[in-house]
């Protein structure tokens, strides 16, 4: 009776219509076998395993598949009642096809007069903490050899203080390749003057100086802002020369402009902003309670078209809305993005300003994604890489240039 006991239960397993979830190749991949129906069973192995690149421990199947296909796997098994007499319960396992496999990747034209690299990234100093930077072509870009339109400028100024500029050039726009880097690049420049920080200094101790009356305070951030101005109206004359020198359309160099004038004092971390178009500037607290988007978003308002710094218009719009000037005492992390990476991560302004929704922003960068990338803040010797690889991610529909500039 007890051996037919047991051999009831070895064909009962052997013939239970067991289904390995599928995987994806190249995401991470496991499968929990749940034996509550077969107390008395036990699975030592998983013969065949190794060529998909899984592995088998403690009941369960985990890994990374690199190669898309149908295995065959025999699982190996036995009776407690039977240790030594193992048998063989046969299974497929299907793992898909990698949707990155689907798109080309063809190298831009190295030989063009506007050519610069498919992806770049950088690490460095930023004011007392520390920034890195990533700047990746989108799919769509790379399925027909178009050139990376997204951009970006980091610089350490003058008088102790730090920039960070990203653009993101208009993909209908005919060399806004150049015009993101321009603007970036022509932003950064304006500033590392010791005349304008100095002056822009001088009025924000007394925007934040106790005893400056509220008259005081008023104008001397109407002169933060004029400071401001100047540089960004700089940058369209940049944009605008350029294309008188090539004979080409300002238009042709349509870009947004972001970017981050930033300095520590005695009294907290001064962040003056500007933003046009569709690229938002993150601000979030040491103990992450609290996170503010420090520019104007051209989303919603606008429908589909965005604005850009190479349309003359914006100047005769109230475009003083689109200049900040923050103070706080420390932040865990400033964050500078195009909308390839705020499309797919936050969809949404409103998303934006959710504390939540960086959570896990911040957790997706940590590693929780699906294809195990991880971005280490702590250990951060190639942080730069990282944040590369990591923009590499899948979303559907969503194959735009990606730039992420990050400082903790």
């Amino acid at each position: 009776m007890e051996k037919t006991l047991i051999y009831r239960e070895k064909e009962e397993f052997k013939e239970f219509h067991l289904i390995l979830k599928n995987a994806s190749s190249k995401q991470f991949y496991e499968f929990s076998f749940e034996m509550e129906e077969f107390p008395n069973i036990r699975i030592k192995n998983i013969v065949n395993l190794q060529e998909t690149g899984l592995s088998f421990e403690n009941n369960k199947i985990s890994g990374i598949p690199y190669v898309s296909n149908v295995y065959d796997l025999d699982i190996e098994f036995y009776h407690i009642q039977e240790h030594e007499k193992t048998e063989i319960k046969k299974v497929n396992l299907f793992v898909n096809a990698d949707p990155k496999d689907l798109w080309k990747n063809i190298p831009s034209d190295t030989s063009d007069v506007y050519h610069k690299p498919d992806e770049t990234s950088f690490k460095g100093k930023f004011l007392d903490k520390k920034i890195t930077i990533a700047s990746k072509r989108g799919r769509s870009h790379a399925h027909e050899g178009k050139f990376r339109d997204d951009d970006f400028a980091v610089n350490e100024l003058q008088e102790n203080w730090n920039i960070i500029s990203v653009a993101d050039g208009a993909g209908s726009a005919a060399v806004a390749r150049e015009g993101s880097r321009l603007a970036a690049v022509s932003v950064n420049r304006f500033f590392d003057s010791e005349e304008i920080l100095t002056e822009i200094e001088k009025n924000i101790n007394i925007v934040y100086h106790s005893e400056s009356s509220k008259e005081n305070q008023t104008e001397a951030k109407e002169k933060i802002i004029r400071s401001l101005y100047e540089g960004v109206l700089h940058v369209y004359h940049v944009l605008d020369k350029t294309a008188n020198e090539n004979s080409l359309s300002i238009k042709d160099f349509h870009t947004t402009l972001i970017f981050a004038l930033t300095k520590k004092f005695d009294f907290g971390y001064v962040v003056l902003t500007f933003g046009v178009g569709d690229c938002p500037i993150n601000l979030i607290s040491p103990d992450f309670s609290q996170v503010k988007l420090l520019n104007r978003m051209d989303v919603g308002e606008f429908g589909g078209g965005t604005r850009f710094i190479t349309m003359k218009e914006i100047f005769n719009e109230d475009i003083v809305s689109r200049f900040g000037i923050t103070c706080v005492d420390d932040f865990s992390y400033l964050v500078l993005m195009t909308d390839g990476i705020y499309d797919p991560k936050f969809m949404t302004e409103s998303q934006l300003e959710n504390i939540q929704s960086w959570k896990t922003f911040i957790n997706d960068l940590a590693g929780n994604n699906d294809d195990r990338t991880k971005v280490d803040f702590t250990n951060d010797t190639h942080i730069d890489q990282q944040l590369l690889t990591w923009t590499d991610f899948w979303s559907r529909g969503n194959h735009d240039d990606r730039t992420l500039a990050i400082i903790y």
